[in-house]
């Protein structure tokens, strides 16, 4: 089993060095220009991980709400985020949502409080070997469905991905986040429960942040409910 890890390791490495962004947004069809919708990142010329979960960043990778336009969504419609090269690490995806509180507008929110709810999350599959296998390496483009349940109005649409190549050391994990402004259309009126933060909602020695990628054991991400699925 262990040599079979290796090889899996190394048949990837072509394509594992690599940082990126999310700044292309797609929906209703139509993709955006770059940061059109997503929120400018304080890695958009270097693709550079944030590493820090207590940092204030950790909601949308920005130190300054940038101007952004908001991308109107249908509740129950599916949207992707284009990466500017190649998801280059093995690791997790997940995507959480925010709306905008009372008296604030999408342009001044800026993630803050215990506003965001998780929509989605995926794991690798396992072969046989106990060899993990992960369905994002390599993508150009990750997607997500809007919940068709969540009240209309405005939110921080955020996709996060937790690279763990270098994850068995604390301070390890790679975090690629951006949020992408939305309006939501139609939908219904189930208001999420268990609200969390950001910075707040992960540890670094949570199982799947804190994480030896070279044993294959089983990925346990950060215990946040899924909601909406």
């Amino acid at each position: 089993m262990k040599t079979t890890g290796v090889f899996y390791f190394i048949s990837a490495v072509s394509i594992i060095g690599a940082h990126w962004t999310h700044p292309l947004f797609t929906f209703n069809g139509q993709t955006s220009t770059e940061w059109q919708y997503v929120r400018l990142t304080t890695n958009r010329w270097t693709g550079d991980p944030l590493q820090d979960v207590s940092d204030n960043q950790m909601r949308c990778y920005h130190q300054a709400i940038p101007v952004t336009s908001t991308a109107s969504v249908s509740a129950g419609s599916t949207v992707s985020f284009s990466v500017n090269s190649v998801i280059g690490h093995p690791g997790g995806l997940m995507f959480y949502m925010a709306k905008v509180p009372s008296g604030k507008t999408i342009n001044s929110f800026d993630g803050s409080g215990n506003v965001w709810f998780k929509i989605y999350q995926d794991a690798p599959t396992y072969d046989s070997n106990g060899t993990p296998h992960w369905a994002t390496l390599g993508a150009t483009s990750v997607s997500v469905k809007i919940p068709s349940c969540i009240p209309a109005g405005d939110y921080l649409l955020r996709v996060e991905f937790i690279a763990v190549h270098g994850s068995s050391t604390l301070g390890g994990a790679q975090f690629y986040i951006s949020c992408a402004q939305v309006k939501v259309t139609g939908g219904g009126s189930k208001n999420p429960t268990g609200l969390v933060s950001f910075p707040g909602a992960y540890s670094a020695t949570d199982p799947g942040i804190l994480y030896n990628l070279y044993n294959w054991p089983q990925v346990i991400y950060p215990s946040i409910s899924l909601q909406f699925l």
